[in-house]
């Protein structure tokens, strides 16, 4: 799935749209520390109050939030074994083809029960399946109406998963307006913390506005921090890399062939490289189109463009043999570069610690000065500290 695809069915998580109609919804209440299901109840998502669908919707679209491969990221599925009936991918299957309630019901409390057995929660948990139809219409020519887009649709059944942990209210103080005196309100049914789920998946994974079974799509609890338990012992997933890792592979490869020592220019020209290769995968705007990446000649022909001397392609591939054990490793561009569209690059020093976008790196240097080391901020216009407007105090040559 891209960003596109996710962003499509997320916004569609909503009371008035015809693309997306959930059907079913199982939710398993799991005590912490415990080995079985406490409570469970099954019923069809239209028999729920408005006030539960609206809350439910809400939930759905945060388990489908943030960028991928920081927060969501496509799993594929372990080959399942001949015969093996508890595989993940086995049960989302069959939960999708069956037509009986209670069929649905039993795969995904198999996958419920994986949970507990494999993981450890420090509060009680409730997980929620559910099962839909989404659709989604084809492009739109410039002739087309809003009718005639719906005559043709790609549509496929999906399941949702949301966990999320409860907690007790606090007590509190009330005044109570028919007796009119101050009671303590003492409450002590939990609450579900529906607006911030720990984790979930969306099942399958859609590929070319096709449905993928061999992919699974994760949400972790927060960027860059899967849970890769969960992911292998209770998906039956394979491994995954984050963009923060991709990130440092990247960087450990470049001081493998540079050094840790580099100016500023020349990682801005690395940075700029990078982005260009972005930037022209969006001009194209094609959804059949894979992420730019990075090998090691790609990661030769930055280098070289940015300006690196004494540069050789037995250089670099050492360098990935050095740092991933494989020549043919891949990153991710847009994993790699700072975004160019805040103030992504942080600049420590003991004195400040500064904040530039990459395109304006390339005006930082560190030069010496009267026998000190000094960081050198070239402007354009006037500096402004706590409202005063700085002069200029010495010539520096």
């Amino acid at each position: 799935m891209n960003k596109k695809d996710i962003a499509e069915i997320r916004k569609n998580f909503k009371m008035e749209t015809d693309l997306l109609k959930i059907a079913d919804i199982y939710n398993v209440y799991v005590q912490k520390e415990s080995t079985e299901i406490f409570h469970e109840e099954s019923r069809s998502f239209s028999l729920l109050d408005q006030e539960q669908q609206e809350l439910f919707l809400a939930n759905f679209k945060k388990v489908l939030g943030g960028k991928l491969d920081q927060k969501l990221f496509e799993v594929k599925f372990q080959p399942q074994e001949e015969g093996q009936k508890d595989h993940t991918q086995h049960l989302l299957y069959e939960g999708l083809e069956t037509e009986e309630t209670a069929e649905w019901k039993e795969h995904m409390q198999g996958i419920a029960l994986k949970m507990i057995q494999e993981g450890k929660y420090e509060k009680d948990l409730v997980v929620t399946f559910i099962r839909g139809k989404y659709s989604k219409t084809t492009k739109r020519q410039p002739d087309e109406t809003e009718i005639d887009m719906r005559d043709e649709v790609y549509s496929t059944p999906f399941i949702l998963c949301s966990m999320n942990q409860t907690e007790l209210p606090k007590s509190s103080l009330v005044f109570d307006f028919v007796e009119k005196e101050f009671k303590s309100n003492l409450v002590t049914d939990p609450v579900i913390k529906l607006a911030s789920p720990i984790g979930g998946f969306l099942f399958p994974s859609f590929t070319d506005n096709a449905a993928d079974i061999h992919h699974i799509l994760y949400s972790a609890s927060k960027a860059n921090k899967p849970d890769f338990q969960f992911i292998e012992h209770v998906l039956n997933g394979t491994e995954i890399i984050t963009a923060e890792e991709d990130k440092a592979v990247f960087e450990e490869i470049v001081k493998a062939v540079i050094g840790d020592e580099v100016n500023s220019k020349t990682l801005a020209n690395v940075y700029d490289e990078i982005n260009a290769m972005l930037v022209v995968d969006e001009e194209y705007d094609d959804e059949d189109e894979e992420t730019p990446t990075l090998d090691a000649k790609e990661v030769e022909r930055v280098l070289k463009a940015s300006g690196v001397q004494d540069l050789s392609t037995e250089k670099v591939e050492r360098a990935f043999q050095q740092v991933v054990e494989d020549r043919a490793y891949e990153m991710k561009a847009s994993h790699i570069v700072p975004s160019y569209a805040s103030k992504s690059i942080k600049i420590s020093t003991k004195v400040a610690d500064i904040k530039i976008s990459p395109q304006d790196l390339r005006y930082v240097k560190e030069v010496n000065y009267n026998g000190k080391r000094c960081l050198l901020i070239e402007v354009e216009e006037d500096t402004i500290i706590e409202g005063f407007k700085l002069i200029a105090e010495e010539e520096l040559e």
